[in-house]
């Protein structure tokens, strides 16, 4: 006997800030589209959300740093619609059908973190509500004018550690009924060091785009991953630990 599906075949998505999207999104979004025909795709932007709803929303979009305006529109779009939320830099592989039958999911990106590239739940799930009201009597902009650069994937990981969170990368079930699986399935690229870990069982690659970062480190991050394909990811490795080496000595 099948089981049923709990979460809406709805794909969400954030692009605000009005910008073109680039062709490396453009041929992610196809992908989409292979693999997931039958699904609805929404797009969040300027026209059909509220800027003025939440205060950290507005600040930080007024600040321009739009990758933290998409990190609570994400989660207002999972729990008042349900579906699955992707960034736009991410590459389906296969259908996520079986993937619906859970309350929520999301994985791992490393041993120890919880991305939110790609990540679901039904509509009104506890854990995305709770991860939403974080946002309310919070401000991006810090009192003394600096943003609050604090990044989703760290307050993510640190909730789901309240709920049995192992940080091992393996699969597991938490408490409050969020399925997570080990980094092959939804984020098998490692941005850190350009390794790659897809297998039979990835559904998914976050090629983590960074596309609203400065032109200079996009740059470098195609650099890395070009180095790693050539000359292993291990190499690349060194080279940052050397290059962290230099930093700690021009600090002495």
């Amino acid at each position: 006997m099948m089981e049923e599906r709990r979460i809406p075949k709805t794909v969400h998505y954030v692009w605000f800030g009005r910008g073109e999207k680039s062709a490396k999104i453009v041929a992610c979004m196809k992908s989409w589209k292979k693999h997931l025909g039958d699904y609805e795709f929404v797009e969040w932007n300027e026209d059909n959300f509220d800027l003025d709803s939440n205060r950290y929303v507005k600040q930080a979009y007024e600040a321009r740093k739009y990758a933290f305006v998409s990190d609570y529109v994400r989660l207002y779009a999972l729990y008042h619609h349900g579906g699955v939320y992707m960034d736009t830099d991410v590459e389906v592989l296969k259908p996520l059908d079986r993937f619906l039958t859970h309350e929520a999911f999301s994985g791992f990106e490393d041993e120890r973190h919880v991305p939110t590239g790609l990540m679901a739940a039904e509509k009104g799930h506890a854990w995305i509500k709770e991860l939403l009201d974080d946002y309310e009597d919070r401000d991006f902009t810090r009192a003394d004018g600096t943003p609050d650069l604090t990044t989703n994937t760290h307050t993510i990981t640190a909730n789901c550690e309240q709920y049995g969170l192992v940080p091992n990368g393996q699969y597991q079930v938490l408490r409050n009924g969020v399925v997570m699986y080990p980094r092959t399935y939804f984020c098998p690229y490692d941005y850190i060091n350009g390794a790659n870990y897809i297998t039979d069982d990835s559904y998914a690659i976050h090629h983590f785009a960074k596309s609203w970062l400065p032109a200079r480190v996009r740059y470098r991050s195609e650099l890395k991953r070009m180095v790693s394909k050539v000359a292993g990811p291990a190499f690349v490795a060194k080279l940052r630990e050397l290059a962290g080496g230099r930093k700690k000595g021009s600090m002495r």
